[in-house]
């Protein structure tokens, strides 16, 4: 991923230089499984543990005669380590290492996105309390519906990361397994007992039908996983986008002193940050579907999934971090405006509690059509004429006939129709 979307825990985790530490890791495990059963001398692992270095160079340059990574870096750590050096590597084949040490940065990975992850809910927690009381028209179509209030907007933006919350943290066993269990996973030439040593010390399980490599899926799930978690951040950003609009401008992106919103404009102050949070979802749900081709391989193994892995799983973990960084910043910065929430909610002049108006004629006696009709011919003035909804329906003789004055302006009542909000605190927030 380019240095502009990466932060720079995930630079060093998915570095190449991050990468061979983890190779490392899982080499000297493996040494020190065959060691404990026997298969190879004792005091070997003390001397590769205490000698193996590598050199991202040298191993560049081993690869170009070997044209295989993994050799290149198991032949610059004996180069370093000398006679002991003939252990590394001992009767495992080269995924045993590399999908081993895959999942240690996966697990890694997924621990920094889940931290990540509660200080965006955090964030979100504390804008949603602030803004309990908030009220704004709640918009369906675009169109002016009923009012909610800010707060309850940002409950809902709280659950959904709750879901995602949950799904990383079922993952993290999926995802966490290794394999040492050689060249198509029968076990043919190291003991299962030191696969079962090995991932214990890395903090693993052993994958309990490997082939020459950890089945796909268990990638794709994570990956899946992450273009949904992106899919809400590009809502959460699309909703600010659309609440700073000109015509609604209710919340505004942080501006900082001396930024520059456009080129040309001098005036403009533009949502660019929730743009490109918008944008770099695209990203990682396409990574989805390039991970979920990479499932079918051919036997027990073919290369097809390698050359997708090396982008698309460096480059999800990436930038899911990164927009999850990114959209706490705007949320720790993000300007409210209250008097222009209450100025839209006034816009129509009391025409989003035609639906309570509605039933209280059902109340009094008439059909559910004939109390349609009677409110949404008094809608269509408010619409058409531009008159407030109560002198419409104050006005009309039809409806006059079934409610009185004061049973209209309760209808119309703000307090009445966020009476229950407190429930949808205590479902998503719990005793907080």
């Amino acid at each position: 991923m380019i240095d502009r979307y990466t932060t720079p825990e995930m630079r060093a985790l998915w570095s190449e230089e991050g990468k061979f530490r983890a190779w490392l890791e899982v080499e000297v495990a493996i040494c020190e499984g065959l060691a404990h059963y026997g298969y190879i001398p004792a005091d070997a692992p003390t001397v590769i543990r205490a000698r193996a270095r590598f050199d991202v160079q040298r191993i560049a340059e081993l690869e170009q005669e070997t044209r295989h990574d993994v050799m290149a870096f198991v032949r610059n750590l004996a180069e370093n380590v000398g006679e002991a050096g003939r252990w590394i590597h001992y009767g495992v084949t080269s995924y045993d290492i590399v999908d081993t040490a895959l999942a240690l940065r996966l697990k890694r990975s997924v621990e920094l996105i889940l931290a990540e992850c509660d200080a965006l809910q955090t964030e979100i927690r504390r804008l949603a309390q602030e803004h309990l009381q908030t009220p704004m028209i709640g918009r369906t179509h675009g169109v002016h519906a009923e009012p909610i209030t800010f707060g309850f907007k940002l409950l809902g933006w709280y659950a959904e990361m709750d879901r995602h919350i949950q799904r990383l943290e079922r993952l993290l066993p999926e995802i966490g397994v290794g394999k040492v269990s050689g060249a198509v996973g029968i076990h043919a030439n190291v003991d299962p007992r030191v696969e079962e040593y090995v991932c214990a010390q890395l903090g693993l399980t052993p994958d309990p039908a490997s082939t020459q490599i950890v089945a796909r899926d268990r990638h794709a799930s994570l990956l899946c996983a992450f273009a949904v978690l992106a899919a809400s951040l590009e809502k959460f950003a699309t909703e600010i986008r659309n609440l700073q609009r000109t015509e609604i401008l209710e919340v505004q992106e942080p501006f900082a002193q001396g930024q520059t919103g456009s080129s040309a404009m001098p005036h403009k102050r533009n949502p660019w940050n929730c743009e490109t949070v918008s944008g770099l979802a695209r990203v990682v749900r396409a990574n989805a579907l390039a991970m979920l081709e990479s499932v079918a391989t051919w036997h027990e193994r073919d290369l097809t999934n390698s050359s997708v892995e090396r982008i698309v799983i460096p480059d999800s973990c990436t930038l899911v971090h990164w927009m999850l960084r990114k959209f706490t910043s705007i949320l720790r910065g993000l300007v409210v405006l209250p008097d222009n929430m209450r100025r839209n909610l006034e816009l129509l002049g009391g025409l989003p509690y035609s639906e309570h108006v509605m039933l209280a004629l059902i109340q009094k006696g008439l059909s559910r059509e004939q109390a349609y009709k009677l409110v949404q011919r008094n809608a269509a003035r408010v619409w058409d004429e531009r008159v407030a909804f109560i002198d419409a329906l104050l006005s009309d003789a039809d409806v006059r006939q079934h409610l009185s004055e004061d049973e209209i302006q309760q209808c119309l009542s703000l307090e009445h129709h966020l009476r229950h909000l407190q429930t949808t605190v205590q479902r998503v927030l719990g005793d907080e």
